[in-house]
């Protein structure tokens, strides 16, 4: 009897607990002190908005759930500020977690094997999503939408206003991921030295067309050259920065669409279809059949030797030598110092620290002296291919977790995505997943301090720009075995065709241990029949597509630019 007495006085206590947290007073404070007019609704709408959080959050107020992120500004605020103001309106306690990248895909995985709720709810990359579709764990928010978590479902929610909905689609047309934020990996450049009389002459004289933006490889490597070993400012510059250290992040490196770039795969947005850019073929039924091109796949195709010939070439011609034996984190600050020319490969995400004042590259009043512009694409690459990477880090609900805190957790999610809230936390973090959000006014007076980032996003060229998609059956499986095999070539132990042949045999024995398991059912691998590099093409063609294309026998095309403002121009028409 005391026993129960004491679980029921606890239980009060809880109830007590959480309504003297949830309440309009603490929403107003939120709105008042952190939101403001940075918000795609009005102060009626941000209102409405949070009393329909503290009226859904009712049955799970006092509760305590666990959620995890990589580490970026956009999670750090949503850690160290939207939790809190989550906490004070709704009662529900939030911890967000935040671990590098390749920790939460480990946590998420354990989490799949093992069927323990590790955490209520990921933010993991819609990299991900062949996976979550083909081994039926995570949730599809279509169904828990419309069924379990319908009385947790913001009706002003708005899935259309989600700029990444499509890349956390599924073939089967449901949603399985919600975007919570998103940055491209673009091409970078000196502005004012592209602008620079001398230089445009210089580069003129010697190459016989205009300094510019380049549109393919072969204009990007004529600028390279250009640039490096040139002084500028009393500094000997660089026509190109990358890293080459056999590391994890060199994976990323390649499968965040630098195939892409050079043309391999196929046609098609968001991603290419039957051939991905990761060079892995489905059939009509999504069913991955091949990675070689032996099978109909392109990772070790012409397309992609082309890729990492090139990027191998470049890396050592125009890049600081001590690039070569950095990784990913290292070699991303090294623009802002001030000698590098271009960069063909940079993310978004880096906008914030690169707008910094005192910066060698940002003027006295805080404009950037750098622009971004869509990446220029191989020899290999047609009109209607993705033309580069976009990572969308997304909620995603397993299965495993408990309906109620699953609920819970949905809330947090809804929280930090909420009309309300997303142009603050854009403001922050500058990773976009809202329409109403990019084009809110607030942005258009920024646009100027932010290099290029505002007019992107808003552009059509953004469409060109996706994760990984549903080709891939299992991402943390087969996304393990590409820094490896580039780490080979990189270090010279193997020629770019030898790293590329080992690397699609890798990926197919994963792809027939999954066959023959057949745990993925009618969705799963089935590797197709080996064939030679002229019969797939011949089939391709046959049916419309492209992947695997023959070798071009002259790779250095004609090199074309474009001036970066008019280039601007044409976007705003």
């Amino acid at each position: 009897m005391r026993k129960q007495l004491l679980t029921t006085t606890t239980a009060m206590l809880l109830a007590m607990t959480g309504m003297a947290f949830a309440g309009m007073d603490e929403a107003k404070q939120f709105l008042d002190k952190e939101i403001g007019d940075l918000s795609t609704l009005d102060r009626a709408g941000q209102e409405a908005e949070m009393q329909w959080f503290i009226d859904a959050a009712k049955p799970f107020s006092g509760m305590e759930i666990k959620v995890v992120s990589e580490t970026i500004t956009t999670h750090d605020y949503e850690s160290k500020v939207l939790t809190k103001a989550f906490y004070d309106i709704t009662g529900i306690k939030v911890t967000h977690d935040l671990l590098q990248e390749g920790d939460v895909v480990e946590k998420l995985q354990t989490q799949m094997q093992s069927g323990e709720n590790i955490y209520d709810a990921y933010v993991n990359d819609s990299d991900l999503i062949g996976t979550h579709w083909r081994y039926q764990q995570a949730r599809s928010l279509t169904d828990f939408m419309a069924n379990e978590g319908k009385d947790v479902t913001n009706p002003n929610l708005d899935i259309d206003d989600f700029i990444g909905k499509s890349f956390t689609t599924a073939p089967d047309g449901k949603l399985y991921q919600l975007p919570d934020q998103q940055f491209a990996n673009l091409y970078w450049f000196r502005y004012d030295w592209f602008n620079d009389e001398k230089n445009k002459a210089d580069f003129k004289a010697k190459y016989g067309y205009d300094l510019g933006v380049p549109v393919n490889w072969s204009a990007y490597e004529d600028i390279a050259e250009f640039f490096t070993g040139r002084e500028i400012d009393g500094k000997k510059v660089y026509g190109h920065m990358d890293y080459g250290k056999k590391d994890p992040s060199l994976g990323w490196r390649f499968t965040d669409a630098w195939l892409s770039m050079a043309g391999n795969g196929d046609k098609g947005i968001p991603n290419g279809l039957p051939v991905d850019e990761w060079g892995i073929k489905v059939d009509e039924n999504s069913r991955p059949v091949g990675s070689c091109v032996a099978r109909g796949g392109d990772t070790n195709g012409p397309a992609a030797v082309y890729s990492i010939d090139k990027y191998l070439e470049w890396l050592k011609k125009f890049a600081p030598a001590a690039a070569q034996g950095m990784t990913f984190g290292e070699a991303g600050p090294v623009p802002a110092q001030g000698e590098i020319a271009q960069q063909i490969f940079w993310y978004t995400v880096f906008t914030a620290d690169m707008v910094k004042d005192g910066l060698p590259v940002v003027n006295a009043d805080g404009s950037p002296k750098w622009r971004m512009a869509p990446s220029p694409h191989g020899v290999y690459w047609k009109e209607g291919m993705k033309l580069g990477y976009q990572d969308a880090g997304s909620w995603t609900l397993l299965k495993s977790t408990p309906d109620d805190r699953a609920k819970a957790a949905w809330l947090y999610a809804q929280f930090v995505t909420s009309k309300t809230v997303d142009v603050k936390k854009s403001h922050v973090g500058l990773t976009f997943i809202r329409q109403s959000t990019l084009d809110h006014k607030s942005f258009t007076e920024r646009a100027p301090k932010l290099g290029g980032l505002i007019e992107f996003y808003r552009s059509p060229a953004r469409l060109q720009w996706s994760p990984t998609g549903t080709n891939v059956p299992d991402y943390p499986k087969l996304a393990q075995l590409w820094w490896q095999a580039i780490g080979d070539a990189a270090s010279g132990e193997k020629t770019s065709q030898e790293a590329l042949d080992s690397l699609c045999a890798e990926q197919e024995k994963v792809l027939g241990r999954l066959e023959k398991a057949g745990i993925l059912g009618d969705i799963g691998p089935k590797l197709a029949e080996e064939h030679d590099l002229a019969y797939w093409n011949a089939d391709a063609v046959k049916n419309g597509h492209l992947a695997p294309q023959l070798k071009v026998e002259n790779e250095k095309e004609k090199p074309i630019t474009v001036n970066y403002d008019e280039l601007v121009k044409s976007w705003q028409k």
